[in-house]
């Protein structure tokens, strides 16, 4: 819907060949809000990856409790079989003194009862300990499997973006070696289109060559639908000098992002929802813009994949 939005404002900026405050404000208020979906996603992965770290802590802190009660159980069992050894003397004791003395025989039924109590009390602080040991030991494989779980989906993910990288990189191999370059690092995939693949100096308009290399990213992307696809315009720091409603390098990043989403909304399987368009200018360079060929490499699109991460996120809710 924002994308709609974007275009038919662009559309009217074009028909009546200068942008409004009003019309200007708000494009910068779509920028704004693409941008914060994008640093959305980045800081969810972020948090991701602080969650897992932190059921691994958890995990450990389990275990070494796990052990604890491990150590005080056995603690409980020596004072048990200690208390039960003396009941056995005492036992021993008490058929001697029967014989000999009802004074000695009271006292030692008194001690008898005294360690009965004791024993009992042993007993059950016993088994109250090894319920505890149960529970921990329960809360410990629970958290260990969720541990598991988590690192096999996020292990899938990365496959699933390895296949992608390669996928797309046999799909537009006719451009390697044209200002294409396809890369995968931190969890998604990059692709990244210098401008002179892609547009004439100063324009928006996508050429044939260009046409032709989205396309085939398209048929690539048509095929993975559980993947978001942010598309990102950068130019130099040379300032935007050609007519219309264009302001500045800012717009002309944008609208050359916009150019390329039309392109790949052509195909039927992809999801418009799973798009997002941005730009940003001159301000996110790759290279020096104090040679031309810096200046090449800034002037670029590039295409970020990133996995939805829907059921990692359910899982971590769950915990």
């Amino acid at each position: 819907m924002i994308k709609k939005i974007a275009i038919m404002v662009f559309g009217i900026a074009l028909l009546n060949s200068c942008v409004s405050a009003k019309v200007y404000k708000d494009l910068q208020g779509k920028y704004a809000d693409l941008q914060n979906q994008r640093d959305q996603l980045t800081d969810e992965n972020q948090k991701l990856q602080a969650a897992q770290n932190d059921l691994e802590n958890n995990f450990e802190m389990l275990e070494k409790e796990y052990d604890q009660a491990i150590a005080q159980r056995d603690q409980l069992q020596q004072q048990y079989d200690a208390a039960k050894n003396n009941l056995k003397n005492l036992q021993a004791s008490y058929d001697a003194l029967e014989k000999n003395s009802s004074t000695a025989l009271s006292e030692n039924a008194k001690k008898n009862k005294e360690l009965l109590a004791q024993l009992e009390a042993k007993e059950s602080a016993l088994a109250a300990e090894s319920a505890r040991l149960e529970k921990l030991r329960n809360e410990l494989n629970e958290r260990s499997q969720r541990v598991d779980e988590l690192e096999s989906m996020i292990a899938s993910k990365d496959e699933a973006m390895k296949r992608l990288k390669e996928a797309i990189s046999n799909a537009l191999l006719d451009f390697q070696g044209k200002g294409l370059t396809v890369e995968q690092r931190d969890g998604k995939v990059y692709v990244s289109m210098e401008n002179k693949l892609l547009f004439p100096s100063g324009s928006w308009s996508v050429n044939a060559e260009g046409k032709r290399a989205v396309n085939q990213l398209a048929s690539v992307l048509a095929q993975n639908p559980d993947i978001s696809v942010l598309i990102e315009g950068h130019t130099d720091n040379v300032p935007y000098g050609g007519n219309g409603p264009l302001k500045d390098n800012w717009d002309l990043s944008t609208k050359r992002a916009t150019a390329i989403v039309e392109i790949l909304m052509n195909n039927p399987g992809i999801q418009p929802e799973s798009l997002t368009a941005a730009g940003k200018g001159e301000f996110d360079p790759v290279a020096s813009n104090d040679t031309p060929e810096g200046r090449a490499k800034n002037r670029r699109i590039d295409v970020i994949l990133t996995p939805k991460l829907d059921e990692i996120t359910k899982l971590l809710n769950n915990n």
